[in-house]
């Protein structure tokens, strides 16, 4: 009843601001955010983000994860690098990498089955986790320093929830705001990084396969993330830093899509295939 309550004040206190100013090259209002953040958890679209700066995009992904905690009592256990492939930042008309924090709800276990409308305007995505060994993670500058600070690498299906009314009008700051869409991951068998594995290369060849019920839907290379999906960590931690902020032991880090968004359908099973890592390992998910 507290979240209904917490909506509908929301949604109604915004109506007017949305009206009287969305356009202006300011953060969201805390109103603005908040109604984001009722949105979100109602699963119904949000207005979208307008006239927003990088910083005005940064600040306002800092208010949504205010009011997103302040709702659920979600903790916190990682990031999300977005826009990490060149042909996204230009469809978002972005020139930069943005991140988003993602919570303990949002990781599910592979093979997992999730409403077809799991959110306001749900997709899915072929992506990765990594997961942090120490922080001395921060302080890497190449790939190969960068899995020496990384004990899993966790093949992955994001399904992002990109929540506002009109998609097609987000840029880079907007998606910042909306917390990079993060909802959910379905999480493969994680796989241990040793020193005898040269996990750090077949990251970068590796080709990763998107299947649906037909057959492949998209395929993408490793290299196609920032060239080398570990350079999303270094850009991550050097972003972080920025803020005052860091990676920590346990922090997971998910470096972005080899893929293009594609829509769930009910009755959909989907399988990615990451050819190349040890074992070519599949993550699936069934929507329902």
């Amino acid at each position: 009843m507290k979240q209904q309550q917490f909506s509908v004040l929301a949604l109604g206190l915004v109506a007017a601001s949305v009206l009287s100013g969305a356009a202006q090259a300011e953060c969201l209002s805390d109103v603005q955010a908040a109604a984001i953040v009722a949105n979100y958890l109602a699963k119904t679209p949000a207005a979208n983000p307008e006239g927003l700066s990088t910083a005005d995009g940064e600040c306002s992904r800092d208010k949504v994860n205010k009011y997103l905690v302040q709702q659920t009592g979600a903790k916190v256990v990682g990031y999300k690098a977005g826009l990490t492939i060149p042909a996204v930042q230009k469809r978002f008309n972005a020139s930069a990498p943005v991140y988003g924090v993602l919570y303990a709800p949002m990781l599910l276990q592979n093979n997992a089955t999730v409403e077809a409308n799991f959110g306001a305007r749900p997709l899915f995505e072929a992506d990765m986790l990594l997961r942090v060994r120490d922080s001395l993670v921060n302080k890497a500058k190449t790939p190969d320093a960068v899995i020496r600070h990384i004990d899993q690498v966790i093949p992955a299906i994001e399904l992002p929830d990109l929540v506002v009314a009109a998609p097609p009008k987000l840029n880079g700051a907007a998606i910042a705001a909306i917390n990079v869409g993060a909802r959910y991951f379905v999480m493969g068998t994680p796989i241990p990084v040793v020193p005898t594995t040269p996990v750090a290369e077949a990251l970068r060849t590796m080709t990763v396969v998107i299947k649906g019920p037909d057959g492949e839907l998209d395929k993408g290379q490793g290299s196609d993330v920032l060239e080398h999906p570990l350079n999303a960590v270094i850009w991550l931690a050097q972003d972080l830093a920025r803020q005052g902020k860091s990676l920590r032991k346990g922090d997971y880090v998910s470096v972005g899509s080899f893929s293009k968004l594609l829509p769930p359908k009910p009755g959909m099973k989907v399988e990615v295939q990451y050819m190349g890592l040890p074992g070519n390992p599949v993550v699936g998910v069934t929507f329902k």
